[in-house]
């Protein structure tokens, strides 16, 4: 994914150019839109069977298990989460190879590297089983998905930050320096967030107050989101990069 200029291939062996801010956005956008989706046609369509827990107190918004365990939110967070787990996986290899590049001598360095690319893979591995088990169909499966998805992604995004700390900053581009600012207020945002849904759903299983689940889903929207946003960043990161499929040269094909 390095910046070639065109010329330097021929025009018969590209077969695809497409600029990686165009793909990363695509990319995160897939399960924003679905995420929107799913939200909005439960509380206008399922309400009622969404924001329904088992204290049968009032709550204003849906869970996101909820919400993705009814009929056509299940399928629409399913197809979008499907579209773009492909391209997370080649994320995760573009950003194991940019911080190769800058630690190919430190060993230390290398296996936290390591460590970050296999949290990310897990991460995404964790969403592709929440999304399709529902928690309505095999609740133990959903869960570990759901617990496979959030530990993977808190330490994906901690050792993405520490990884960007220990590169030196005199050697980052002002968009790379932005990105990891970035980086490190969504990995607070997020903690906190974690947080703060962990504590309002064990108060809502507690003691069943009116709301306290509605500020457990809000929460959890926040934790979803800023875990978007965290991987939007690869905008600033790869800004001058390239995705490019080519045809071998002629003497290569055999």
């Amino acid at each position: 994914m390095l910046p070639v200029p065109y010329g330097s291939f021929d025009r018969d062996q590209l077969l695809i150019r497409v600029p990686f801010t165009f793909f990363v956005v695509v990319t995160v956008c897939l399960p924003l839109v679905g995420f929107v989706s799913c939200i909005t046609v439960s509380l206008f369509y399922h309400f009622s069977e969404a924001t329904n827990t088992h204290c049968q107190v009032s709550n204003y918004l849906p869970s996101i298990s909820a919400a993705l365990s009814l009929t056509p939110e299940r399928y629409i967070w399913r197809f979008c989460i499907g579209l773009h787990s492909a391209p997370r996986f080649l994320v995760a290899a573009a950003y194991f190879s940019f911080y190769r590049r800058w630690f190919s001598k430190k060993l230390v360095k290398q296996l936290l590297n390591i460590f970050t690319l296999l949290c990310a893979l897990s991460e995404n591995v964790g969403l592709l089983l929440l999304t399709y088990v529902c928690s309505a169909e095999t609740y133990s499966l959903h869960k570990t998905g759901f617990i496979m998805f959030i530990v993977s992604s808190l330490l994906h995004m901690l050792f993405t930050c520490g990884l960007w700390q220990v590169i030196p900053k005199r050697n980052l581009s002002s968009e790379e320096v932005t990105s990891s600012c970035y980086k490190n207020r969504l990995f607070l945002f997020n903690i906190g967030c974690c947080t703060i849904a962990g504590y309002f759903y064990w108060r809502h299983n507690k003691y069943c107050e009116p709301g306290i689940y509605t500020l457990f889903a809000l929460f959890e929207y926040l934790v979803v989101l800023s875990n978007m946003a965290f991987h939007m960043t690869a905008f600033l990161d790869f800004g001058n990069k390239e995705i490019m499929v080519t045809t071998p040269p002629e003497g290569k094909h055999n």
